[in-house]
């Protein structure tokens, strides 16, 4: 099998090079499609996978040459909206081209296919690119979906987890579920899919499924530290925080995103479960909530996000 990772440099493609390389497969190549290839580490650029192809998102001959003999494209593109759907669509029009079996969408979202344009705006390139790789024939849509990542949860993007004071801010009245799977994870169950050559569609895969409430008491657990719950007010008041703040100051756009997505995470419109595809690689251990505060120290779990670049 030939598997083609757009993006290759990025932290959630890398991860998800290491697991496809440790199957230990001499018949999976791997091609890889980025800017600056300086950017790999050199773990991975002393392997002889992946073949490397210098690019842009935008070079129409040089994404050709990419997809070239490829059985399936991963997408791991991450940037403004232009990338996120002119970009992608370039490389899906070369697959359908080149007779690309499958392509996976650069998505590792909540569901965002049951939104409407406009309601979690960050995911609105994802609904743009389905709904343009089900007019295709040739070239299979797949669609990762795993709830949130769990690492931003505790970093200070959100301002959810206060590692410092060990305080706990939350939305709604903390019985709201949170779905979250780690950056690893995620990238053993991509890893999977992009293998499972009858992987097709939309596929789901969550590790942990838990409230504030419940998060917070597994932080106690973990860390032998009392937690400080701290209310910040109703799903109805976080709706209009966050809309206001928008219509206040459009262009500040990370005074307000943060609040759309805990919004969409919570509020039960975007759950990827109950019902999961987890049970089709069981081979994959994926860690809940407690298990992810447990593979990381107390001084530690707060920069878990950040750590993801190294």
């Amino acid at each position: 099998m030939k598997v083609g990772i757009a993006g290759i440099t990025g932290k959630f493609a890398r991860r998800l090079l290491t697991h496809l390389l440790d199957v230990g497969d001499d018949s999976l190549t791997i091609k890889g499609y980025c800017r600056n290839p300086s950017k790999l580490p050199e773990s991975l650029k002393s392997s002889p996978n992946p073949e490397i192809i210098e690019g842009t998102a935008f070079d129409q001959d040089a994404i050709a040459t990419f997809v070239q003999g490829c059985d399936v494209v991963v997408c791991c593109y991450l940037g403004d909206d232009k990338l996120m759907v002119d970009g992608q669509k370039l490389l899906i029009d070369a697959c359908e081209s080149a007779n690309v079996p499958r392509y996976v969408a650069s998505d590792w979202a909540l569901d965002y296919t049951k939104l409407k344009l406009g309601e979690l705006f960050p995911k609105d390139p994802m609904i743009h690119i389905k709904n343009y790789l089900d007019t295709k024939t040739k070239v299979a849509g797949v669609h990762i979906l795993i709830g949130g990542f769990m690492e931003p949860i505790f970093s200070p993007f959100f301002n959810i987890v206060d590692v410092q004071t060990n305080t706990f801010r939350y939305w709604g009245d903390g019985n709201e579920i949170m779905e979250g799977t780690t950056y690893d994870d995620a990238a053993k169950y991509t890893a999977k899919v992009v293998l499972d050559s009858e992987a097709k569609g939309v596929l789901k895969f969550v590790g942990g499924r838990a409230t504030i409430q419940e998060i917070a008491k597994s932080y106690e657990k973990v860390y032998g530290t009392p937690v400080t719950l701290e209310n910040r007010g109703s799903l109805e008041d976080l709706y209009k925080t966050m809309h206001d703040k928008r219509t206040k100051s459009p262009q500040d756009i990370y005074s307000y995103m943060s609040l759309f997505f805990y919004y969409y995470w919570v509020n039960g419109q975007t759950f990827v479960g109950p019902e999961l595809d987890n049970a089709r690689y069981p081979d994959v251990k994926a860690v809940d909530w407690e298990g992810f505060m447990k593979s990381w120290s107390q001084e530690q779990i707060g920069t878990s996000y950040f750590a993801l670049n190294m």
